[in-house]
């Protein structure tokens, strides 16, 4: 899994399985949740086979009883063990071989299921170059696989590139962030698969313009011009740009154009206007914009709550998630659209943790430049308590979240299994970006790595 193989082997892997597409039982393996069977045996032997050899290894096996239903294991059960342990996994490193080693390290550091899953299999085949015995023809495959996506991703970028270039709003808007490259790989990190093609690009400008706009809104405009920009985006009509400043015109435009695009693509594929579908999202988000720099222009400090519902919606997880669905392409039923409009569990819960693991990792660089207080900066006004208590209990908030998401990704919905892996991989692309900081806003070296790994260089093939 590691290595991202699987896409290439859907129809193999689909005889092996004996469970539906909608058996969410057993799919919400695929995005690395703890599912309990309930019943433990002892099998005295797997067998593993490749072409070289057969490995006999006892294990235990997780079996399911016909008496129980399947749950989730206890998200506190399994830090205790992390906790009890830890010291022990320490001592063992000392005494494993150098690549059993790095495994150990990279794992410690950040678990697999917190990773993007294309850096994680980038990190895996340099891993497994490095070591002796492995299956050359799989690394080899791997490898061809991996450079094949990342063409694939390079034509992506690259019209992006030429689409952000014409648009023009760098040179209009100075001030604000220009981040293509960094938002490109959000949408790697939701859908790397080089069928989304269209998805990533549609994406990128969304989250690009979004990032802009919160640049206008958080340290650029007054409040009554961002009060115009929300209004305009409520009337949705172009006409409505003749009120705004001129600086505002033009992002104003390309956002419009840009939504009206999609719907358009959606009607001509489906025959379904989306737009009142749309409009409601976006509506919602410039009212979040607005509020927060009503905040900001006031110095009103917002209750923790206060400052949870309007973050998870200011930060776009909705909108993002939302458009993810259509850009998708999937067959539109009745049941999935109003799903989808409903604000399910699904896409709360995952705009709650991308905006804990934001305030976790921008918080502190957002509030000196002039931001309105985070999570954490709310917590510590409410309670009187300073900041590494109010970051532990975020990382508690975050942790119980998660809890929540784990039990929503084993619930059926109408909406495809692709979807819900999206948003997933929204919050993987979260916990990686934001693990040392801001690797969206402030890119580090880290991040400049990333990029260089994931879009330019190819890995060698002997």
């Amino acid at each position: 899994m590691a290595l991202r193989l699987n896409s290439q082997f859907c129809s193999q892997i689909a005889k092996q399985v004996p469970w539906g597409r909608k058996d969410r039982k057993f799919a919400a393996t695929s995005y690395n949740v703890y599912v309990s069977q309930n019943q433990t045996c002892k099998a005295s032997s797997i067998k593993i086979n490749d072409r070289r050899t057969t490995v006999h290894k006892p294990i235990e096996i997780e079996r399911r009883s016909a008496n129980y239903k399947p749950n989730i294991w206890e998200h506190d059960f399994i830090q205790t063990l992390n906790n009890e342990y830890s010291g022990e996994v320490h001592d063992i490193k000392e005494n494993i071989d150098t690549n059993l080693a790095e495994l150990v390290n990279h794992a410690l550091d950040l678990p697999l299921n917190l990773r993007i899953t294309r850096v994680e299999a980038k990190w895996y085949i340099d891993a497994l170059s490095r070591k002796a015995g492995v299956n050359s023809n799989l690394l080899e495959l791997a490898k061809l696989d991996y450079n094949i996506v990342q063409a694939a991703h390079q034509k992506d970028v690259i019209d992006m590139s030429r689409w952000w270039k014409n648009l023009g709003l760098p040179k209009k808007l100075p001030f604000a962030r220009n981040r293509l490259v960094e938002c490109f790989l959000w949408s790697v990190g939701v859908a790397y698969e080089p069928q989304y093609s269209y998805l990533r690009q549609e994406l990128t400008k969304l989250v690009i313009l979004l990032t802009t706009i919160d640049d206008i809104y958080d340290i650029y405009a007054t409040f009554e011009e961002a009060e115009l920009f929300s209004d305009a985006v409520e009337r949705w009509d172009v006409s409505a740009v003749e009120q705004l400043p001129d600086y505002m015109k033009l992002c104003f435009l390309a956002l419009y154009n840009t939504i009206n695009e999609i719907a358009y693509d959606t009607l001509k594929e489906h025959g379904l206007n989306i737009i009142p579908c749309l409009r409601k999202t976006l509506v919602a988000q410039f009212k979040s914009f607005k509020l927060e720099a009503k905040w900001f222009h006031t110095g009103y400090k917002p209750t923790l709550q206060e400052y949870l519902d309007n973050a998870c919606i200011s930060l776009g997880g909705p909108l993002v998630l939302v458009h993810s669905y259509f850009l998708m392409r999937p067959e539109i039923t009745k049941e999935a659209l109003e799903y989808i409009e409903s604000y399910p569990s699904l896409i709360r819960l995952t705009s709650m943790i991308l905006r804990l693991a934001d305030d976790l990792g921008t918080s502190k660089a957002e509030v000196e430049r002039g931001d309105v207080p985070k999570s954490i900066q709310c917590y510590m006004h409410e309670n009187d308590v300073n900041e590494e208590v109010a970051r532990k209990y975020i990382r508690h908030l975050t942790d119980e979240t998660w809890k929540k998401m784990n039990a929503e990704l084993l619930v059926d919905s109408p909406v495809p299994q692709a979807f819900v892996k999206f948003a997933v991989n929204w919050i993987r692309t979260a916990e990686t970006t934001y693990q040392n900081e801001d690797g969206h806003g402030v890119p580090d070296k880290e991040t400049k790595t990333r990029v260089l790994s994931l879009l330019v260089d190819p890995i060698p093939i002997a």
